[in-house]
């Protein structure tokens, strides 16, 4: 679907613009204040890293399941502690640093998720402006449906930014690209090794069974990643009006280059 041109089946406009000089993804996400949580594959460490790290404010960035490492940053102090011990280890740190907190993890290179309770309450003690969560897991694949229990998404949360990867499209169905395949299936109607189409991740985008799952009385704001060419804008742009069409929630689709940590906003599609 081309900018400004009316879906024939619901007759609605369905519009596509490139970001001015303010479009900046904190204001795009609605992300600047409350608990933020990125749902989905794709890009949510990476998304979640540039909210934090561009956030004017005093920030915090958690996790509710497994997550690796933060890379070291000037602005931000790390504690990583046992549950019940993260409260008072993020209130010793210098007040004036943003902060990144997890618990520990045996397995190497990631830390484990926080309770609920703990991340409402460091929410609320240490003052943050806003906390970016990472709130669902995809093992590094391009898109995925949630199973039962997911996502982590703790009762404060605010916000929802569902991702996927447009690199999806064209691909076979398989564990190669997608998480979930079986879950995937069930709501897109797609089979296994069948191809993956923008109208299919339009689809995962606005299903309740999809990245939508557990986001009532959030605003939800999605957002596809790794949109990298021209031909990757477009494929996009369809999957964000099939989105729009099927949701009445969706009000726009932010598309994204995260690698473009200068650039990340390559386009906004919106009613």
């Amino acid at each position: 679907m081309q900018p400004g041109r009316v879906d024939a089946s619901t007759e609605r406009e369905v519009t596509a613009s490139r970001p001015s000089a303010g479009g900046a993804l904190l204001d795009l996400l609605d992300a600047r204040s409350g608990v933020v949580c990125a749902v989905g594959a794709g890009g949510k460490k990476s998304l979640l890293h540039h909210l934090a790290t561009t956030h004017p404010g005093r920030v915090a960035l958690t996790t509710t399941v497994f997550m690796t490492h933060f890379a070291g940053h000037p602005r931000f102090a790390v504690a990583v502690d046992e549950d019940e011990r993260l409260p008072g280890a993020v209130a010793a740190l210098d007040p004036a640093l943003s902060v990144v907190y997890a618990c520990p993890s045996d397995k190497p290179g990631r830390w484990s998720g926080v309770g609920e309770s703990t991340l409402e309450r460091i929410h609320r003690e240490g003052g943050f402006a806003a906390t970016y969560v990472k709130a669902d897991g995809a093992r590094m694949r391009f898109v995925k449906a949630p199973a039962d229990g997911e996502p982590a998404l703790p009762a404060c949360c605010t916000t929802v930014v569902p991702i996927l990867s447009a690199l999806a499209i064209g691909e076979p169905l398989t564990v190669a690209v997608a998480h979930r395949v079986e879950r995937i299936e069930r709501v897109t109607g797609l089979r296994e090794n069948e191809r993956i189409t923008a109208r299919h991740l339009g689809q995962l985008l606005a299903s309740a069974d999809g990245s939508m799952k557990a986001t009532e009385g959030r605003r939800v704001v999605p957002v596809i990643n790794m949109v990298d060419d021209d031909l990757r804008e477009a494929q996009a742009r369809e999957a964000a009006a099939v989105a729009l069409e099927l949701c009445s929630r969706i009000d726009r689709v932010v598309l994204a280059r995260l690698a473009r940590t200068d650039a990340p906003v390559v386009a906004v599609v919106q009613r």
